[in-house]
Order: structure tokens, then C-alpha cells, then sequence
């Protein structure tokens, strides 16, 4: 095995085993989130973000990282996001946690992921379809952070600046709401 997968491999069983201590592939506690009762998942979902942007940063500012940016097409990411959250919503767990879950044995999570491993062979068969009717319409080409600031490490900065903003008005809202004690 190369490093590469070798790295690949070792960040998905340290991610797997964070969010799962976390309590990411718990659905209750999904939907504890959702409801705004725990914000535990929230805060964990955008720190998640923000170390993944850096470390993204650092492995391509080491030459080991490698981007590729998908052109942005405004109706069919609106659809998708959409669909994503209605499958969120469903089955209380987004894709990333679903794997996980469903690595612990969790029966719903099994469930859940059948379906999107459905829903995926449902796309890859209409996928050329789609393209000219959602994706080219709307296609705005490829927009990055660092597009709009000239710069990867000021988009860094502001994706760490905007997301710790969020983190810190999340907590707060829990504590406005009532719920800061079941977190």
C-alpha cells in the first residue's frame, strides 16, 4: 500500500472513531440536535469542518493534498440539498454517520444505508438525464472561498472565524431556549 491510502485509511478509522464518540451515529441524539435540545452534534459537526479545512490547507500546502472543484450548478445543489435533508431527517443520520452506525450494528442505520446505496443506483441510471435539464442551466463553474478573497489561507481564516462565530451562537441559543442542561 502506498501513503496515501494508508493516510486514507488511518483518517477514516480516526474520523470514524471520533464521531462516533461524539455521539454522531446515535440517531436520538440526532435528533436531539435537530431539535435543538443537545448541541453537542452541531458544534461537533462544524469543529469537524473547520479541522478539515485546515488540514486540507496543510496537506496542500505540503503537496501531499489534492482538490478537485466540482463546478457549482445553484438548482441541482438546491435539489440535492434538499433531498439530503429529507433523508437526514428520515433516518437521522447523514451519509458520513450512517457508514458508521451501521459499522456498530445499528439495525436502522443498516436500513438507512440500503436506502442510499438505492437511491445512488437510482441516480447513476438518470444521472446523464439530469445533467441538461438541472446541472447545465444553473452551472456557475467552479466558485471557491479563495476565489472571492484571492487568498487559501484568508479563506481558511474566514471558514475558522465564521464557523467558531456559529459554534459560540449555538451554545447560545441552546442556553436562550432552555435546553443548556441536557447538554
Amino acid at each position: 500500500m502506498n501513503a496515501q491510502i494508508l493516510l486514507g485509511l488511518f483518517s477514516g478509522i480516526a474520523f470514524g472513531f471520533v464521531i462516533q464518540r461524539a455521539g454522531a451515529t446515535n440517531a436520538d441524539k440526532m435528533a436531539k440536535a435537530h431539535l435543538m435540545i443537545e448541541a453537542d452534534i452541531p458544534r461537533f459537526m462544524l469543529l469537524a469542518v473547520v479541522i478539515s479545512a485546515v488540514g486540507l490547507v496543510g496537506l496542500q500546502a505540503s503537496g501531499v493534498g489534492r482538490l478537485l472543484i466540482i463546478p457549482t450548478s445553484l438548482v441541482a445543489t438546491g435539489i440535492a440539498g434538499v433531498l439530503f435533508g429529507i433523508g437526514w431527517g428520515l433516518c437521522g443520520y447523514c451519509p458520513g454517520t450512517t457508514w458508521a452506525a451501521a459499522g456498530e450494528g445499528r439495525m436502522d442505520a443498516i436500513f438507512a444505508l440500503l436506502g442510499g446505496l438505492a437511491g445512488t443506483a437510482v441516480f447513476a441510471q438518470v444521472h446523464e438525464i439530469l445533467i441538461p435539464l438541472l446541472h447545465a442551466p444553473t452551472n456557475v463553474g467552479q466558485i471557491t472561498l479563495a476565489d472571492w478573497f484571492g487568498d487559501k489561507l484568508i479563506a481558511a481564516a474566514v471558514l475558522i472565524v465564521v464557523f467558531a462565530v456559529c459554534i459560540w451562537g449555538i451554545g447560545l441559543l441552546w442556553e436562550r431556549s432552555g435546553h443548556a442542561e441536557n447538554r
